[in-house]
């Protein structure tokens, strides 16, 4: 493994940058690697656990890749990889192949479609039906993209589709795939990457067009379809797409047929989406790892840096503490709180289905919390664990963060909230991994990337025209 290892970086790193064999320091830990991850997080995180199992390695992430280079040539790390050919962005073939299939499953079924493009970026499916007459135009929106995935943490293959009669958090068993005609269970489920999120809609696109052609059902309105392959990824050229299609993408409501369902099993309309925007926060201690028999005491352990600064974020019911979070937040109106009060109660069943003994929010609902921004931590990380777990203070230790937005906030002033409130703590923040002059100047120090991707809240109206004809619609089945 480490050998292909070196032959990857070989081929990605300056040709004159002299890979050196694996040594083991004074205390006897293997050194690290400083990985580059350009394109994609879940192929990092696959290669990393990859090198860590066959190697020993541990893997340290580096932002661009002269910030590789330049922990490489400081000899803080003894290889450096890149992976700017692999992952989410850099899996051409297959997102192309789930375009082409959608596009293929429309045009069976008589809908014209073909593949929007835009060089270097997975391509979109659009459709159509278009019904002479119509006064109306709804575009369906879905994507055929779908999250990272770790192969060890699925009970079946996540690739290969296997239906349980039951959530598998309450027992489901694996059962056959039933046959045409026979009646599927309500609470039956199909467990396979990205068989919720967002396979489940495309499919539904193509069985209402079935169900519709099977009895002879006229469609009165135009309907048109885009089917994205970067939702997971932020959606950073969906706009792009919007831009250079815009009247082939223009219609009277986007719906968009990607979300949650509801507790209760019914139905819903959700009329907006909340933002987010996310940054990465590293905080330092010394240049190397140490080991805290000898140094314990004396040197900062960056990983109880990280959790105190952390902690300074939050109050124990949740409440964000850094100055002016909520300012701006837009409350919701009338006809917004008529809903919710409205709305099924789930807050109960989803205590006991999630066995949450609390929740945040002083007692407020989820759907009451829907109005205010959050702070989330994604992810932690300082140094081995478990089996691997050594005796070290950590050299560096970060944490992913979203913020989640809401309408009157902006991402880019959320962002310069958070790392003012890192200032308030102490630290002198950068934006890339800091020199030495540096580190000796200041007492503590924090890097914070801010994701280039990111969005603000989004919302529509609920006293809209298309609001009353598309309820309708949905209570129509039930009979309400």
């Amino acid at each position: 493994m480490l050998g292909n290892v070196r032959q990857l970086a070989r081929r990605t790193l300056a040709s004159d940058v002299e890979l050196p064999s694996a040594t083991f320091d004074a205390h006897g830990h293997l050194p690290r690697i400083a990985f580059l991850c350009v394109d994609d997080e879940a192929s990092g995180l696959k290669l990393r656990q990859l090198i860590l199992e066959n190697t020993g390695y541990m893997v340290s992430t580096a932002g661009t890749v002269s910030e590789a280079l330049t922990l490489f040539r400081t000899k803080d790390f003894d290889l450096v990889v890149t992976d700017h050919l692999l992952g989410r962005a850099a899996d051409p073939a297959n997102l192309r192949k789930n375009a082409t299939t959608i596009q293929q499953m429309f045009e069976k079924r008589g809908v014209k479609s073909h593949l929007l493009e835009i060089p270097g970026v997975p391509p979109a499916v659009y459709g159509e039906i278009m019904t002479p007459g119509a006064t109306r135009t709804i575009m369906l929106y879905a994507h055929h993209d779908g999250q990272p995935v770790d192969p060890k943490e699925w009970v079946n293959p996540p690739f290969d589709p296997t239906l349980r009669d039951a959530p598998l958090d309450k027992g489901g068993k694996a059962i056959p795939l039933p046959a045409q005609g026979q009646p599927f269970g309500p609470e039956w489920r199909i467990y396979a990457r990205g068989s919720g999120d967002d396979k489940v809609n495309v499919m539904l696109f193509m069985a209402a067009i079935d169900a519709l052609r099977a009895n002879k059902i006229p469609i009165k309105s135009n309907i048109k379809f885009i089917v994205e392959g970067e939702e997971e990824a932020g959606s950073p050229h969906l706009a792009d797409y919007m831009r250079q299609n815009k009247d082939l993408l223009s219609a009277d409501v986007w719906l968009i047929c990607d979300g949650p369902m509801d507790q209760s099993r019914r139905q819903n309309i959700l009329f907006g989406v909340r933002g987010v925007q996310i940054v990465d926060v590293t905080v330092y201690g010394a240049r190397r790892e140490l080991h805290s028999g000898h140094y314990g005491n004396w040197a900062p352990n960056p990983a109880m840096m990280l959790a105190q600064l952390l902690a300074s974020m939050k109050d124990e019911n949740g409440r964000v503490l850094i100055d002016h979070f909520y300012d701006g937040v837009q409350p919701f109106g009338e006809i917004e709180k008529k809903a919710i009060a409205e709305a099924p109660k789930n807050d109960e069943q989803l205590k006991r289905d999630l066995w949450l003994g609390r929740t945040d929010g002083n007692g407020a609902s989820l759907l009451e919390l829907y109005a205010l921004p959050s702070l989330n931590i994604r992810g932690m990380v300082a140094s081995r664990m478990g089996a691997q777990a050594s005796n070290v203070i950590p050299a560096t230790a970060s944490a992913t963060i979203d913020m989640r937005l809401v309408r009157g906030i902006d991402k880019q002033a959320q962002v310069q909230r958070f790392i003012e409130h890192i200032r308030k703590q102490g630290y002198f923040v950068v934006d890339k991994d800091p020199d030495e002059q540096a580190r000796l100047t200041h007492p503590k120090v924090a890097k914070v990337v801010v994701d280039k991707g990111g969005y603000n809240a989004a919302g529509s109206s609920m006293d809209l025209p298309s609001v009353s004809w598309l309820s309708r619609l949905l209570r129509a089945p039930a009979g309400r």
